[in-house]
């Protein structure tokens, strides 16, 4: 992954806190911005939203799962894993709270909320989409599959 261009995106997006909502919403931008010329990116648009949804769900109830086995265990690191496991979930809150505004939004409202039209161009939002979808626990998790 070309972490510079990357890092020049966020930087261009700007703003603080978590770089994978900037990164979802420069994606979505871009998405909204070429909608007029390529239909099938409406689809697109609520098809990452709805899995980006459903991705911090997920991380959400394991995130609880792993709570509950730790509570289990009584362990000595059960303070730590509690911060965390905090930490992951107000993480999980915050994108969910932005998932459900742009899905509130229609497209063409959507487009009032840019940041930067000149943001993403095509090149950008492919490696957006590249950097995003490695993040994901298939991918993630990649190595582990394909040796099985």
């Amino acid at each position: 992954m070309d972490q510079g261009s990357i890092a020049r995106i966020l930087k261009q997006v700007s703003g603080r806190g978590d770089e994978i909502q900037h990164l979802q919403k420069a994606l979505l931008d871009y998405l909204d911005e070429n909608t007029e010329i390529d239909a099938s990116l409406v689809f697109s648009r609520k098809f990452y939203i709805a899995q980006w949804f459903r991705d911090t769900t997920m991380e959400t109830e394991k995130a609880m799962k792993s709570q509950k086995d730790e509570d289990s265990s009584e362990g000595s690191h059960h303070a730590k894993d509690v911060e965390t496991t905090g930490q992951i979930m107000h993480r999980a809150e915050s994108r969910k709270m932005f998932l459900r505004s742009v899905i509130k939004t229609a497209p063409s409202q959507f487009s009032l909320f840019k940041m930067n039209s000149d943001t993403v161009d095509y090149e950008d939002a492919c490696l957006v989409v590249r950097y995003l979808a490695s993040m994901r626990p298939f991918a993630q998790s990649f190595d582990i599959y394909l040796t099985q």
